[in-house]
């Protein structure tokens, strides 16, 4: 196995995780941001218990272990002190974690124009003003996304989740995909059958439960219950941290970046998709194993 790819920004430092005792039961959820880790996360700690009204606090019992800014000691004693199976996030590519043959890997992906315009919104929810230089407000330049093309995908363009670091966070997954403890799971097909990704989940992860449970299971995990209690399922969510809990969700919805952008800015996204992706590849990336609606 070749040596962990150091990820260092304003946010991620993927060095952290040495300081993590990986347990042979851990689940990871591992995607760039804005691709439906919250919900993956939901899923998970819904299955985990079974308790449709379970206090999910992701922020501490699902922690982001990569987030610089919280102290890594801190995390680090708390996931140890867990008693009950863990969950662990991360905003880092594969080949920056550390790989265990036991723990299992959920990796979940989304369009990255979604992805991308999804971040956009996403950062003006946030108190990091860090990143204005990328995300003008007033952008009638088209720097935003002139530098979401430009972008590498580490350091703090990985942070600022360039195009870049949204493909390689792809093709380190599928470079793992053959293992039987990595899955790619991805947005729109959580969409169009959610209940078929509980089901796929449970059985991956050995839990069982009743065919009513399961139902209220997924009930909760909607889009719509998910924003209505936001508060309760948002990360940090009732804290103060985001300017607007409900914000983090949105609409959840797909295709909004179509019309917002122009034919060269389109044409630029799409020959750098070519030219680090199979057709097949770009296709399940943007829209998941069922294809383009």
């Amino acid at each position: 196995m070749p040596p962990r790819k150091l990820y260092l920004g304003p946010l991620t430092d993927n060095r952290r995780w040495d300081m993590v005792k990986i347990r042979p039961d851990d689940v990871f959820v591992v995607s760039p941001p804005k691709c439906g880790t919250t919900w993956m996360q939901t899923i998970i700690a819904l299955l985990f218990t079974g308790d449709p009204e379970v206090e999910t606090e992701l922020s501490v019992k699902m922690p982001w272990v990569d987030f610089r800014l919280r102290e890594m000691p801190e995390v680090a004693a708390r996931l140890e002190a867990m008693e009950h199976r863990r969950s662990l996030k991360s905003h880092t590519p594969m080949d920056g974690l550390p790989l265990d043959d036991h723990a299992q890997y959920i990796c979940v992906f989304r369009h990255p124009l979604d992805a991308h315009f999804s971040y956009r919104k996403h950062l003006r929810n946030l108190p990091m003003p860090f990143f204005g230089l990328w995300y003008p407000e007033d952008d009638t330049e088209g720097t935003t996304f002139r530098r979401f093309l430009d972008g590498g995908p580490e350091g703090f363009d990985g942070d600022a989740m360039a195009l870049a670091h949204i493909i390689r966070h792809y093709q380190a997954a599928v470079a793992l995909a053959e293992r039987p403890n990595v899955a790619l799971f991805h947005y729109a097909d959580m969409t169009r059958d959610l209940a078929g990704t509980f089901a796929t989940l449970a059985e991956m992860l050995g839990i069982t439960h009743s065919a009513p449970v399961m139902e209220r299971l997924v009930q909760t995990a909607r889009f719509d219950n998910m924003k209505a209690h936001a508060a309760r399922f948002a990360p940090s969510g009732g804290k103060g941290f985001m300017k607007s809990d409900a914000e983090f969700f949105h609409s959840g919805t797909s295709g909004k970046w179509k019309g917002r952008l122009s034919d060269a800015e389109l044409a630029a996204y799409d020959a750098m998709m070519d030219a680090h992706l199979t057709p097949e590849q770009r296709t399940w990336l943007e829209y998941g194993s069922s294809g383009p609606a």
